[in-house]
């Protein structure tokens, strides 16, 4: 039945121009389907490592010591000023070399974890930007009042600021995880099995770039429709009327 429905769905884009004839080559349909779930992990994978170092520089940009600051601030800059691409290529042909130099074959950090590390802090020092912000627009009487309550200075960030700073940036946050399903993308710079790479394979071997190029689109359109729609749903659920609403 999926032999026959994959016949007709390359029969009826033939007459248009498009060649899909991978599609019925078994290996060819395989490594496809394979860098949509690669692409997929990536994105699993990405968005809360993306988001758990956002909240750790956010914190320390914030709340923590002088000593801190400095190099955290250094690090903002030089990450959201540099190109990702750029950052990659320094990650892996750089930093990877020198532990596979030190620890051999026994060096742990694979091609995908590199991808995920390299943009999981790229779009963390956005994400922090963004909660740094909404940390500042918390009302003073609300620190007042948990110092009142002899909150921490610890305390105060977890249970008060935090919670009200990731409601107030949540459409940035959105914003910036949209981004960071497209940004997946340049893991084929460093040959991993992402959709892209699995594509470039294809289309080397046949005269179907167009093709390729079209279900590469749709497919991260989907992603990046499905991430704002869930975005949406998120600022419904936690808006706070009298702010911006």
């Amino acid at each position: 039945m999926i032999d026959t429905a994959l016949q007709a769905w390359v029969g009826f884009f033939k007459p248009l121009g498009l060649n899909y004839g991978f599609a019925l080559d078994g290996a060819e349909r395989a490594s496809f389907l394979h860098g949509l779930w690669v692409t997929l992990e990536l994105c699993a994978w990405t968005m809360p490592v993306s988001l758990l170092f956002g909240v750790l520089i956010a914190a320390g940009l914030s709340n923590g010591p002088a000593w801190l600051r400095r190099p955290l601030r250094g690090f903002v800059e030089l990450t959201r000023n540099t190109p990702t691409l750029v950052q990659l290529y320094c990650a892996f042909l750089v930093l990877n070399m020198l532990i596979t130099q030190r620890l051999g074959e026994a060096n742990p950090i694979t091609p995908f974890m590199w991808v995920v590390l390299v943009i999981g802090l790229h779009k963390a020092v956005f994400h922090a930007e963004a909660l740094r912000a909404g940390i500042e627009a918390v009302p003073p009487v609300m620190l007042e009042s948990a110092r009142s309550l002899a909150f921490t200075r610890g305390q105060t960030l977890v249970r008060v600021q935090l919670p009200l700073a990731l409601r107030f940036a949540l459409p940035a946050l959105v914003n910036n995880l949209v981004d960071l399903v497209k940004m997946t993308a340049i893991a084929s710079a460093i040959a991993v099995g992402d959709v892209t790479y699995e594509s470039i394979m294809i289309w080397s071997h046949r005269d179907n770039v167009l093709e390729l190029l079209l279900l590469i689109l749709a497919y991260f359109g989907l992603l990046t429709w499905l991430v704002s729609v869930l975005g949406r749903f998120l600022e419904q659920r936690l808006r706070m009327p009298g702010y911006g609403q």
